[in-house]
């Protein structure tokens, strides 16, 4: 296959720019990223309907990738808990080198085509749950591993890649394909590619929790209140719900511990 990912950059000798000229180019290919998330949006539109009627039935999402990719899917597992309120087992990251790969490269972890499976199978994976493989280039084998494997098991499957008919797609039911051309460095696909990534996961994961009840109206009514500023923010909401004042606010909010539950309680 020919991969977009690694063609030659469209420019030259990048190492004589002047900071302006970098930082305007950057600039000039970053905005080329969002149209082509638009075009994929009926791609993601099939993904994330899937993969919300499987977590409706009380299956998880899962993600797994290598480098800047698995990293992605680490950072939109780990945001779900506290924007969403839910469980921190219903969306996992999981990247190729384990943990510690998240700071530094694990030298080759992303091309053992086995290990996917074997980490998978630590969280217990099942045919009621969903896997998604990340990978810029679609060729990253401990992704094709994985995917392929969770088939086998009657497991759904989908991925986000930067190629058109790469090998991850061929082992995914529900592929996303964001075709966003050479890299400014060439092959950097943590740049465009990895911003292109990071925009499809923002709407594939809000998409499913909107779709799986944690939103009212367009609140994050089941946050956790983690820090002072959440829980500003969590008490402006019941005041605007209730039409209360600030103290009366945070008195509900601190003693039900959600906004969906302060609310509530005035309201059934």
């Amino acid at each position: 296959m020919i991969r977009v990912t690694e063609q030659e950059s469209n420019y030259r000798d990048i190492d004589q720019m002047s900071v302006r000229e970098i930082l305007e180019s950057i600039n000039n290919e970053d905005k080329s990223v969002p149209l082509a998330v638009e075009a994929a949006i009926p791609q993601i539109e099939r993904l994330a309907t899937a993969v919300a009627e499987k977590m409706k039935q009380g299956g998880r999402l899962f993600y797994i990738g290598a480098g800047t990719s698995g990293r992605l899917g680490v950072v939109d597992a780990s945001e779900c808990p506290p924007t969403f309120g839910v469980p921190f087992d219903w969306v996992v990251g999981i990247i190729a080198g384990g943990d510690r790969a998240i700071r530094k490269a694990v030298e080759n972890a992303e091309d053992d085509t086995g290990q996917a499976w074997a980490d998978l199978r630590e969280y217990h994976i099942n045919e009621k749950d969903c896997l998604v493989g990340l990978a810029a280039s679609g060729t990253t084998p401990y992704v094709i591993g994985g995917l392929r494997t969770a088939r086998q098991n009657g497991i759904l499957t989908g991925c986000i890649v930067c190629n058109e008919g790469s090998p991850v797609a061929a082992e995914s039911d529900y592929p996303v394909e964001i075709v966003v051309g050479p890299e400014f460095l060439t092959g950097s696909t943590r740049m465009k590619s990895g911003t292109a990534q990071k925009l499809a996961l923002n709407m594939l994961s809000t998409t499913v929790m909107i779709r799986l009840g944690r939103i009212k109206g367009n609140k994050m009514v089941d946050m956790q209140l983690t820090n002072h500023k959440l829980v500003d923010r969590g008490t402006q909401m019941v005041m605007e719900a209730l039409n209360i004042d600030h103290a009366a606010a945070a008195d509900l909010l601190l003693r039900y511990g959600s906004v969906r539950k302060a609310v509530e309680s005035c309201t059934k």
